[in-house]
């Protein structure tokens, strides 16, 4: 588990794909995950990238267009009801006092006053009505997101899982969609409200008065290039923090989920100085975003304070030469804070969204990813299989790895129990994988019935074979619900008779709750044998035509192999089972027996017959019967 750990922390950010050295190649190179954990990019990659996260957010607004379309509407009458005011300040202090001082009444002021209410009143209802639609459109969007995520990360094929650490997954679906959430949740509607607001600021400063609105609007280019400066620089800085965040999820995950072995091992002191170090960066990549926003904010509001001097200054000479009146520098001063004040939001909106904008580049690439083992495009039926294999002219390597089966030609009758036995890293486990389709060959056809596996769907293919495997995963909940795991709706009858049928149903029924037990997290309130004994029970129900069985009685004591050994027989009538096993015990129920080296079948026959002869499987059970002696 450290050494996971370690090499995790240095080198996170492979998964899927190796990075490339560099920015030559096509557009595939940068596919998926391949730019994770890259700091200094290309222009032009990191075009592609936007365009690749911008296709995402269109995908994900797309079903809501006609819902923004009355929220942009709702907005417009909101921000014109704002744009109202200072421009009602003006006509009040320039059409409605001047009749009071020559004792004319109030009539105009009142009216002027009445219009102010009621535009307040407008503005304040249509921002409720905005704020809650939307809050209802972000949270559809996130809902939307966090399914497809999950989804994808489901379907996406287990080479793709191997290198892609499980810390990674959780940060995606969590300070990743977080972040998304925050910019949905307040930065889209400061951004929306300030595009507005600065836009019909710009209008009414210039009708008011064209002199003063080309002074308001000076430092208008300035200001473009200050946040263009800011945007670029945040971009790899919230990139850079998106990327220290998901590191320390991995490195707290791997942590607590190997504390057995952390505290076994005395590794706490060693874990803790690789967190405080990842913590550190993290902390590092948030004080420069913090450092760029302390730049730019301050630079802001001075710009903004700076032009309210320079318009007070001269629209007080212009008003003291008549040209312009008392009620149009007053509206003008009540604009121009309206103009700046949005830039402040704005800046805090770029906080929102590099931070939003990296999260959903990562989650883009997962998106983008590919299952390295492909659902067909036009399906094979299979409506019952008999459960006969076929190797034609297999050949398989892990990727930038050598060949673990250089040429494989297998066939095994429906049916028939074998029983495959070899050395470690002689290709036995890769031989279980190939049939479950977890991975496809190199070269050559495994073939179910006659049928490639390739052209199977997914559905099908599982349906029909199942793998059991010496992890015995049990998954939070009750006894039942795992027994009941590949075949959600098995009554509890058919529960029972599974559990009988491998030997699980006696201590069943013993525990406190009996199948209604709760298992505890991964299953830790049973014991190694327990859970490999569910797990069997799971298989069972499932009924497949396939049964693979890889080391998954090496959990089990003594007595409760013997037990399974006797369960097996009956578990294994009547389909075709692939036992792989270092316990030459287990071999004994199989028709069969393969002994694989380097990846090839070095001998084959019934294990009688085997064990007789002076062969590697006859040496490999004289020498288990000596270890037993």
């Amino acid at each position: 588990m450290s050494q996971e750990t370690d090499s995790d922390a240095g080198n996170t950010g492979r998964a899927g794909r190796e990075r490339p050295d560099g920015d030559a190649g096509s557009t595939e190179t940068w596919r998926g995950v391949a730019a994770e954990n890259r700091d200094e990019i290309s222009e032009r990659v990191s075009l592609l990238l936007r365009t690749r996260s911008r296709r995402l957010l269109g995908d994900l607004l797309r079903p809501h267009r006609r819902a923004i379309g009355v929220l942009t509407a709702v907005i417009v009458v909101s921000n014109a009801a704002g744009l109202a005011l200072p421009y009602l300040v003006k006509a009040g202090i320039d059409d409605g006092i001047p009749p009071m001082v020559r004792g004319q009444g109030a009539g105009t002021l009142l009216a002027i006053v009445g219009a102010v209410l009621a535009a307040a009143l407008t503005q304040a209802l249509t921002r409720q009505a905005f704020l809650q639609m939307s809050g209802r459109i972000g949270q559809d969007i996130l809902l939307e997101l966090r399914r497809r995520v999950f989804d994808h990360f489901q379907r996406l094929s287990l080479p793709f899982h191997e290198k892609y650490t499980s810390g990674r997954v959780i940060s995606r679906l969590t300070s990743d969609v977080d972040a998304i959430a925050e910019l949905l949740d307040s930065g889209f509607d400061g951004l929306v409200t300030a595009v507005l607001t600065l836009c019909g600021t710009a209008v009414m400063l210039l009708v008011l008065d064209v002199r003063l609105g080309l002074v308001a609007l000076l430092p208008l280019p300035v200001l473009l290039l200050f946040t263009r400066w800011f945007r670029r620089q945040s971009s790899v800085a919230y990139r850079r923090t998106r990327e220290a965040v998901a590191l320390v999820i991995v490195h707290f995950v791997e942590s607590m989920t190997g504390i057995r072995a952390v505290q076994a091992f005395r590794r706490e002191p060693r874990n803790q100085e690789i967190f405080e170090r990842l913590n550190a960066d993290y902390r590092a990549a948030n004080t420069r975003g913090m450092r760029l926003v302390a730049v730019f904010m301050p630079g802001i509001k001075l710009i903004g304070n700076v032009t309210v001097a320079a318009v007070l200054l001269y629209g007080g000479l212009l008003a003291l030469r008549g040209t312009v009146t008392v009620g149009v520098l007053a509206a003008f001063l009540l604009y121009l804070r309206q103009f700046y004040e949005p830039m402040q939001e704005i800046s805090q909106f770029y906080n929102a969204l590099q931070s939003a904008g990296a999260a959903l580049e990562k989650l883009s690439g997962v998106l983008e990813e590919r299952p390295s083992v492909a659902e067909p495009r036009r399906p094979a039926p299979l409506p019952r299989a008999a459960g006969a294999l076929r190797f034609e002219a297999v050949r398989f390597a892990y990727p930038d790895g050598p060949p673990v089966l250089p040429l494989l030609d297998l066939v095994i009758p429906a049916g028939q129990t074998v029983a495959v036995v070899g050395t470690t890293g002689a290709g036995k486990t890769t031989l279980a994988k190939l049939i479950a389709r977890f991975h496809d060959p190199v070269a050559g056809r495994v073939l179910l019935d006659g049928v490639d596996l390739r052209e199977l769907d997914e559905d099908t293919l599982r349906r029909h074979v199942v793998m059991v495997t010496q992890e015995n995963y049990l998954f939070s909940g009750t006894v039942a619900d795992n027994v009941r795991f590949g075949r959600p709706g098995a009554p509890d009858s058919e529960i029972e008779r599974a559990a009988e049928a491998i030997g699980a149903h006696t201590f069943v029924s013993a525990l406190p709750d009996g199948y209604e037990t709760q298992v505890g997290k991964r299953g830790g309130r049973m014991s190694a044998g327990q859970r490999q004994l569910v797990a069997f029970a799971r298989a069972f129900l499932a009924d497949p035509a396939v049964l693979i069985l890889d080391e998954a009685t090496s959990s089990l004591d003594v007595p409760s192999e013997r037990l399974v050994q006797r369960a097996l027989r009956t578990i294994l009538a009547d389909r075709t089972a692939l036992i792989i096993a270092h316990r030459l015990s287990t071999v004994e129920i199989a028709d069969r027996v393969l002994v694989m080296e380097h990846g090839r079948i070095v001998e084959d026959g019934p294990p009688d017959r085997l064990i007789a002869g002076t062969g590697r499987f006859a040496r490999l059970h004289r020498a288990w019967l000596d270890s037993l002696a």
